[in-house]
């Protein structure tokens, strides 16, 4: 499905949050760069790039107020969290597709690709893994949050971006981009997931084999022989 004009016309970490709004989003947006909503916000955001437990009864303690104010500014813990990581996302993505020169699935795949090393790489990121595995696996990668299907919107407008272009998709957009996401997600929470490393490499194949592009192939590692020795 092509997308309106005036989405278009966002940066794409944009995109997400104009597809999926949520309750806070729309707070924040309204408060501009001021208020008290803005200020926990900042805080909260500040806390967990400096690699700290999102704590949200010492974050109503630093704003001088109760948790019942708290919460009615910035909603629950795990609403603040979800903004907190796509706040993280968006300049992210938005900074990765400004500079990648790359068209058509090639583009898609770059960006993708680049993303999740982004993800794999930063170190707020891989410490909130760490220490709240199956709350960021819930926030990440199913329903329970915004973040998911800002991720999967995103990617679709990326995709419809490029059928304006010229392209042929191999599947409806909106399918194509949830099987996108889903193989990025796959590689970055690889260690969680499956007990493996994760691998932008791997991703990178992954993600062009699905939009059926050409990567550059790397070197076969033999497997390491099983055989018994007498």
């Amino acid at each position: 499905m092509l997308h309106p004009p005036s989405l278009a016309a966002l940066p794409i970490g944009r995109r997400g949050v104009a597809v999926v709004p949520t309750p806070l989003s729309q707070r924040l947006a309204a408060a501009g760069t001021s208020g008290e909503v803005v200020h926990a916000f900042r805080r909260a955001r500040a806390a967990f790039i400096a690699g700290e437990r999102l704590d949200m009864t010492a974050l109503a303690a630093q704003m001088g107020v109760d948790r019942t104010s708290l919460f009615r500014w910035v909603g629950n813990r795990d609403a603040l969290l979800s903004e907190v990581l796509w706040s993280l996302a968006e300049p992210t993505l938005d900074r990765i597709a400004a500079t990648e020169r790359s068209t058509g699935p090639e583009r898609v795949v770059a960006v993708l690709t680049r993303f999740t090393g982004a993800l794999i790489q930063a170190p707020y990121f891989r410490q909130f893994l760490r220490t709240e595995p199956v709350r960021a696996l819930k926030l990440l990668t199913t329903a329970a949050s915004e973040v998911q299907r800002r991720f999967v919107a995103t990617v679709e407008s990326m995709l419809a971006d490029e059928e304006v272009a010229g392209l042929q998709l191999p599947l409806p957009a909106h399918d194509l981009a949830y099987l996108l996401v889903r193989v990025a997600e796959s590689f970055t929470f690889a260690d969680l997931i499956a007990g493996e490393r994760p691998d932008t490499d791997r991703a990178a194949a992954a993600l062009a084999h699905v939009m059926r592009t050409d990567v550059p192939a790397r070197p076969r590692v033999p497997a390491p022989s099983t055989a018994e020795h007498p």
